[in-house]
């Protein structure tokens, strides 16, 4: 655990304290004074893995770890999901996914680690399951002052409650997965350019990747976005994006569309589609 935070999280904690902002599909993600990593943890069997959580900030603090249920619209959006209202898939994973500890309470700039696993039933159909862990920091109480003692009238505080969710897939069984890029285009809205296509899917596993769009004969590519997620409960999802003027201008001519695995996961082409764009 202490090579792995010395060697990615100090770093990757200081260049967040540098800029003031977590980046996009990074191997961790932070909020307030909570860093988390790694942000997507899959299992295929009964070996678990830890996920560190690191308090960044400069006090003491406590977070809660907990389990909840998201699905995954047209649009890429995560909705909650009540646990009454669980189907079958949603039922087993929760009933599967063990971690300890629950609470943890951590020094300025001590990291902890969370162990995972699961213990599907001999009878589980194969399948993919999924719940997403939530780390959430539990306020300070603070003492009530002089000044509000002496302020008339009601007062309330808002105290803001941050945390990071991360989702946690087993995989059982042989599970496959085939996506295909649908009507690449850059369309003009009321706030500017937005790149838009759709992303079908079929098989029973989900995907995540990165979008590259290159030049014929160019490997540089000239858009990139990293981290999309197409889950197995979504068989068309459509993504967009805003774009600067630069990129839509870049946007032009003969491009190559591709979907691929993440590199650090062997950055496969899992889906590829060439057109031109006006």
């Amino acid at each position: 655990m202490r090579s792995y935070y010395t060697r990615h999280l100090i770093p990757l904690a200081a260049m967040l304290a540098a800029f003031g902002a977590p980046m996009a599909a990074s191997p961790a993600a932070a909020q307030g004074d909570l860093l988390v990593a790694p942000t997507r943890v899959i299992l295929d069997g009964r070996r678990g893995t830890e996920v560190i959580l690191s308090n960044i900030g400069s006090e003491e603090a406590t977070y809660r770890i907990g389990l909840e249920l998201r699905r995954m619209n047209d649009e890429g959006a995560l909705i909650p999901v009540e646990r009454e209202n669980a189907n079958e898939l949603e039922q087993a994973a929760l009933s599967m996914i063990r971690y300890a500890p629950r609470r943890i309470t951590l020094p300025p700039g001590q990291p902890q680690a969370v162990r995972i696993g699961a213990r599907p039933d001999a009878e589980l159909p194969d399948g993919e399951y999924r719940v997403h862990m939530s780390f959430n920091a539990i306020p300070r109480p603070r003492p009530v002052t002089e000044e509000a003692a002496a302020a008339e009238g009601i007062q309330i505080r808002l105290t803001p409650i941050y945390g990071v969710t991360i989702p946690i897939i087993v995989r059982h069984g042989r599970l496959e997965a085939q996506i295909a890029i649908e009507n690449p285009r850059v369309e003009m809205g009321a706030d500017g350019a937005k790149l838009m296509l759709g992303l079908s899917r079929t098989g029973e596993s989900s995907t995540y990747g990165e979008l590259r769009v290159t030049r014929p004969g160019e490997a540089t590519p000239v858009y990139l976005v990293r981290g999309i997620a197409v889950y197995s409960e979504v068989g068309n999802r459509t993504v967009e994006f805003k774009l600067t003027p630069e990129q839509a201008d870049a946007l032009k001519g003969p491009l190559r569309f591709e979907y691929r695995e993440m590199p650090e996961n062997g950055g496969e082409v899992i889906a590829a589609v060439d057109t031109v764009l006006g």
